[in-house]
């Protein structure tokens, strides 16, 4: 697929707005993993509490991995929807030391990109956009995930048609993006779904990309345009 004229520009402008984020692991691969399926439907804030609890109640994840799920939910709790959080952490910790023999998480390194997320989302629960995250966050590897902000601004952007799905749009958003500029692009577009691009209201006229943006109004009375450097 080829990377849109645009995208090269919108990432050096975000990344002159918001600076370029150096990639540093945010948690081990296995801390990864479950972080993110606590944050699921509630908040990094609400999540890394109930992280932090369940370390506290299973030093190590092996223990949690041989937990029950009830154990495992009542130290989640805070997180919300903690059974079916709780069912799907015990069934991916479980299944991976069953199979792999230890929760290092070693074994993604003889894996592709497309493979490792392949096998991690066999796993009940865990998503492609979860299984993004491991790669990118824990490992550094070039895989997009896809949130509500990715979501949203990279539609906006035009980059993903009015068909497309999250299951869709990260394969299409990780085949333009280069992969060097993944880490990058990825952070800066929460950053400014979140401060800018936001759903009910977009500050349109505080948007450092709005000149390369088809969805504002004032870009489309512009039409065409050449990108500035």
């Amino acid at each position: 697929m080829i990377t849109p004229a645009r995208l090269p520009v919108i990432i050096k402008r975000l990344e002159r707005h918001y600076g370029r984020p150096r990639w540093q692991p945010r948690f081990s691969p296995v801390e990864e993993l479950v972080f993110t399926i606590l944050s699921q439907n509630t908040t990094d804030t609400n999540a890394q509490r109930a992280l932090d609890s369940l370390r506290d109640r299973f030093p190590r994840w092996q223990d949690a991995a041989s937990a029950g799920e009830r154990s495992i939910a009542a130290a989640i709790r805070s997180g919300g929807l903690a059974d079916a959080k709780a069912r799907y952490i015990k069934g991916a910790l479980a299944g991976i030391l069953a199979a792999q023999g230890d929760l290092s998480f070693g074994f993604l390194d003889q894996m592709s990109d497309r493979e490792a997320i392949t096998y991690l989302t066999s796993f009940t629960g865990i998503g492609v956009k979860t299984a993004s995250c491991v790669l990118l966050f824990a490992l550094g590897r070039p895989a997009m995930p896809v949130d509500t902000h990715v979501f949203r601004v990279a539609k906006r952007l035009d980059f993903l048609d009015v068909k497309a799905t999250r299951q869709s749009a990260h394969r299409i958003l990780g085949a333009i993006t280069p992969p060097d500029d993944v880490y990058s692009f990825h952070v800066n577009l929460v950053r400014h779904g979140r401060q800018i691009c936001k759903a009910a209201r977009p500050r349109c006229n505080d948007c450092v990309i709005e000149p390369l943006c088809p969805s504002s109004l004032a870009t489309v009375a512009l039409m065409p345009f050449t990108p500035a450097n």
